[in-house]
């Protein structure tokens, strides 16, 4: 019994921001209900690596019901479930909701305290609001990539993670927030929600500094970009990794002190940017005189602000990860738990991801369907 139990969202199937604002809505105890597209069995897949099965954690927890919503009496059924929901959550280009008739309008002609949350990637204006666009490009006009940058080479091109569950983390409170004040006001409304301004948002502490004038637009020359050598990633003599992050002045020094450099002149200034570069090649042969494991030994769960950099079966297995509960499983397939924590309602991992389309029937039976009238859908395609 999550903290939203009671809370019923429709989620129309797309892929990542909607599906993981629908997942963290799952967790804490929404009751989501997925629309599946009705497709073939031997039709391929919107891409070639979209998950489905027990492998589809953001799907986990849901039920599923597969319809055409290019049928007319798809679109009529849909809205008849709505009148019973809290919010329903679209990722569709703007206007294509519309053109199949489960626009705002029509949504709130039956339901009319319904949450309408809308994912996009540029929003649902602007120049750029009909084109099509990935993470990488989020984050790259929202200056993600730019600030992230080294100082020599291209900017890296990191997994689709920033924009895409930035944003579905967004919508999902904004989901949160827009409930609240339904019960305040008893009327619902729509959420423009774009991974370009999740992107932007989560560089809030980047724009924070630049106003105040310590941040350089060079990149790999600031604080927290790589140009600092204790805000850095080191290669080990077994080569693996292991992350500093000393920025504050009592950290640094006892980082000074455990890499053996506290009576170095050098390292006596920690924000002198002209001895950075340096700086960085002594501590980075210090750190390749010793494996990773023995920088562990030393450095972790100290202050120096250490961590090593894990694969993913590092990360599940080490001990405060496990002691957290960090990570789950389901059906073989290793999970990130719910989170946040609640002390009182906590959230869970209620049940496998379904299969397309497994719920069809009983959601119907529950928005009031009859036997004839879920057959007779079925025989003309509008359901699967």
């Amino acid at each position: 019994m999550g903290p939203l139990s009671g809370v019923r969202v429709v989620e129309l199937a797309g892929i990542g921001p909607a599906p993981f604002c629908g997942m963290l809505l799952a967790d804490m105890g929404a009751e989501v209900i997925v629309v599946d597209r009705r497709t073939a069995h031997d039709e391929p897949p919107p891409v070639p690596h979209f998950v489905r099965g027990k492998a589809a954690v953001s799907m986990r927890g849901k039920r599923s019901i597969a319809m055409d919503l290019r049928h007319p009496e798809a679109a009529g059924a849909l809205l008849r479930i709505v009148q019973n929901a809290d919010a329903l959550i679209e990722g569709f280009r703007p206007g294509v909701m519309e053109r199949l008739g489960l626009g705002p309008e029509a949504c709130f002609a039956k339901n009319g305290k319904l949450i309408y949350a809308r994912m996009t990637g540029w929003g649902q204006s602007g120049p750029l609001a009909r084109a099509a666009g990935h993470d990488l490009n989020y984050i790259a006009l929202a200056g993600v990539l730019h600030c992230g940058s080294r100082a020599e080479g291209p900017p890296w091109a990191p997994p689709s993670m920033i924009a895409d569950m930035g944003g579905g983390m967004m919508l999902a409170f904004g989901i949160a927030c827009g409930l609240l004040e339904a019960q305040r006001s008893g009327r619902g409304q729509v959420i423009d929600a774009a991974m370009i301004d999740a992107a932007a948002l989560l560089m809030n502490g980047i724009h924070a500094l630049r106003g105040a004038g310590y941040w350089d637009d060079r990149p790999g020359r600031n604080l927290l970009d790589s140009g600092a050598p204790f805000y850095e990633v080191y290669q080990c003599s077994d080569g693996r990794w292991i992350t500093l992050a000393a920025i504050e002045p009592r950290f640094y020094a006892l980082l000074v002190e455990k890499l053996g450099l506290a009576d170095d002149p050098m390292f006596g200034e920690q924000f002198d940017a002209s001895r950075w570069p340096e700086q960085k090649q002594r501590v980075a042969a210090i750190v390749r005189t010793r494996s990773s494991g023995e920088w562990a030994q030393l450095l972790e769960g100290t202050d120096v602000c250490f961590a090593p950099v894990l694969d993913y079966e590092g990360a599940r297995r080490h001990p405060h990860t496990a002691a957290r509960g960090v990570f789950t499983e389901m059906g073989g397939v290793t999970q990130p738990a719910p989170a946040p924590r609640f002390s009182r309602t906590p959230g869970t991992v209620r049940s496998a991801p379904p299969a397309p389309g497994e719920h069809t029937d009983e959601l119907l039976r529950e928005s009031g369907f009859s036997e004839a009238e879920i057959g007779a859908l079925r025989a003309r395609g509008a359901i699967g």
